[in-house]
């Protein structure tokens, strides 16, 4: 858990710094601005997953509600058939409808759990190839460490030769 908030912060803070400090470490301007968009990207995702349950639970209330609808109608057109009722044709269109609005339900049902699982997947894609940036982001701070270690000691033996010649 410690090691994801940690390369949560690193990520954040890779994104928004446009340059390292001389020293590689973070400033408290740097820190606060990874912190402050790490904060941003989660409450939008909270807020994208909580329009989804949103969205989810409309569809599951209008799901069943036509479902009762349905019944409903069934026991009416039951009732009316019973009676030879005169409205038996509107009850037949209805009814109709009905069917059609269901068979139209589906596909949508449908649609949205493709669209559900594409977004899934699009996340999934989107976090490994933040990973894969903070990798290397990571190396190239190594890298240029090990270089400036490299020139600080090559400076200090040039350094000392020349003393040396005094």
């Amino acid at each position: 858990m410690g090691e994801m908030i940690q390369a949560q912060k690193q990520q954040a803070w890779e994104q928004n710094s446009g340059s390292l400090s001389f020293n590689g470490s973070l400033s408290k301007e740097e820190e606060e601005m990874s912190k402050s968009a790490l904060s941003t990207f989660r409450a939008k995702e909270e807020e994208i997953e909580k329009k989804k349950l949103e969205v989810r639970e409309k569809v599951q209330v209008q799901l069943g509600r036509v479902e009762e609808e349905t019944r409903r109608l069934a026991t009416i057109r039951e009732e009316l058939e019973a009676l030879a009722d005169p409205m038996r044709k509107e009850v037949a269109q209805v009814r109709k409808k009905i069917d059609s609005v269901n068979r139209d339900l589906k596909p949508l049902g449908q649609s949205c759990q493709k669209k559900e699982k594409e977004y899934k997947d699009a996340l999934e894609a989107y976090n490994e190839k933040n990973k894969e940036k903070v990798q290397l982001i990571s190396k190239l701070m190594e890298l240029v460490s090990e270089s400036e270690r490299l020139r600080m000691k090559k400076l200090e033996e040039l350094s000392k030769n020349i003393d040396s010649m005094h």
